[in-house]
């Protein structure tokens, strides 16, 4: 099926030569001009992805974010003008996968949306076994459910994906580029969305997030998730 691409964008001129690359490249798009268009237009017909503008008239590009995701994870490349690591951060903390800072390639921003939509569908990730328990944590990977001390976890797709494939690695090192490559298929972007969900993940599964015990910091290389001893358990359903 054709993925349908939601266009959020306030600057006429621009929204035109985006929505034309973006056809091009075989996309179904639609264009709001400000954010309570998008998210009535998100209401109507939910979109594979939204290329969402930071700086909109009325409700800005963050808060439309944050009111997408709260019916469900939606693939969301941010379009900023703004171009401190600080601003980035923040779009990725309310659930945008990606960003891209004006000026830009338009034909950077159609790579951008295959390669999210590419991450957007079925982990392709080898996550092990149907199920991965160990710290008190219990991820089903084929019914896409992730619990703590048998309480459901609240996950968005990318941090469900890194858990998964965390679990199933236990005692490995990994560096933030492999994890980008490994678990999202991500090939080229900022590391810092990386950074952005271990911490996101440690708020939601560590006893204490500012000294975690589960999913640890290797200095100089990145992380690992260390699995109590004799606590890993595998369930192959």
């Amino acid at each position: 099926m054709t993925a349908r691409v939601l266009v959020v964008e306030d600057d006429l001129t621009v929204a035109e030569v985006v929505l034309a690359y973006l056809r091009r490249a075989g996309y179904e798009v639609e264009h709001a001009a400000d954010g309570l268009s998008a998210l009535q237009a998100a209401a109507v017909q939910r979109p594979d992805l939204v290329v969402l503008d930071l700086m909109l008239p009325g409700i800005d590009g963050l808060e439309v974010c944050r009111r997408l995701q709260e019916g469900g994870p939606i693939a969301v490349i941010m379009l900023t003008a703004l171009g401190s690591e600080n601003d980035r951060v923040i779009g990725l903390e309310v659930g945008a996968d990606d960003y891209v800072t004006k000026p830009f390639s338009p034909r950077e921003l159609t790579l951008r949306v295959r390669s999210v939509l590419r991450r957007s569908g079925p982990p392709a990730v080898d996550s092990g076994p149907a199920v991965l328990s160990a710290g008190g944590l219990q991820v089903d990977v084929t019914g896409h459910k992730a619990s703590r001390d048998g309480q459901p976890l609240s996950l968005t797709t990318r941090e469900f994906d890194l858990l998964a494939f965390l679990l199933a690695h236990p005692g490995e090192a990994f560096t933030r580029e492999a994890l980008m490559r490994q678990v999202w298929g991500w090939e080229f972007g900022d590391q810092s969305t990386v950074t952005v969900h271990v911490r996101r993940l440690r708020e939601k599964i560590e006893d204490d997030p500012a000294d975690p015990r589960l999913l640890v910091t290797v200095w100089g290389i990145g992380y690992r998730f260390d699995a109590p001893a004799g606590d890993r358990q595998e369930v192959t359903a």
